[in-house]
């Protein structure tokens, strides 16, 4: 299959450049299907998983969570309300992918609160 150049340098990049993804909300609806589609690259790509602090004891989000950690899926504990927890993170990686709903009170501000962690880090580059 012959692919438009901009697509076929954004597909050489991924394969190439990025190794390391981080998957935020890991455990939604969307996010869960993110993160099996990335184990299934594992060839090419190792996939991070988010796991927060603040998850507490949901035991279906714990058990999909270690189900991914099963698969080849590596955990990376942090809290939305630990500023350097969520730096630290980002630092491990060379991709985020934030699959957070935006319908939840107080998610705005969550995925703000990742963006400042991204930008503090610094090894995240924008491509389009």
């Amino acid at each position: 299959m012959h692919l438009p150049a901009k697509a076929n340098a954004i597909y050489n990049y991924m394969v190439v450049q990025i190794r390391k993804v981080l998957i935020v909300g890991g455990t939604g609806y969307i996010g869960k299907r993110i993160v099996r589609a990335s184990l299934a690259q594992e060839d090419h790509i190792t996939t991070y998983v988010l796991q927060r602090r603040e998850m507490g004891s949901d035991i279906d989000k714990v058990q999909l969570l270690f189900s991914f950690k099963k698969q080849g899926a590596r955990l990376i504990e942090a809290s939305f309300s630990d500023h350097n927890s969520l730096v630290d993170a980002v630092k491990q990686v060379d991709v985020v992918i934030c699959t957070m709903s935006g319908g939840h009170p107080g998610s705005l501000l969550l995925q703000l609160k990742l963006v400042e962690a991204i930008k503090e880090a610094g090894n995240i580059k924008v491509n389009y």
